[in-house]
């Protein structure tokens, strides 16, 4: 959790800004949760993807790609 609010909001927040740009800017959650309710909350604030820790570096390099297009 970030101090000020966590992901999910800040995700909400960046999605719903005027620019349209930001729409589609790619957001991939790092998080300690594997539970289905955390996956479900990560799609729906508008993340693209997301990631448990601890997490394999090779995961994560293969999520970046695939986003980075």
């Amino acid at each position: 959790q970030m101090p000020e609010m966590d992901g999910l909001e800040a995700t909400r927040q960046i999605r719903n800004l005027d620019d349209s740009r930001y729409s589609t800017v790619p957001i991939i959650a790092l998080t300690a949760s594997a539970l289905m309710e955390t996956k479900r909350d990560v799609y729906t604030a508008g993340m693209n993807d997301y990631i448990t820790k601890p997490f394999n570096p090779a995961e994560l390099y293969r999520k970046l790609k695939k986003y980075s297009v």
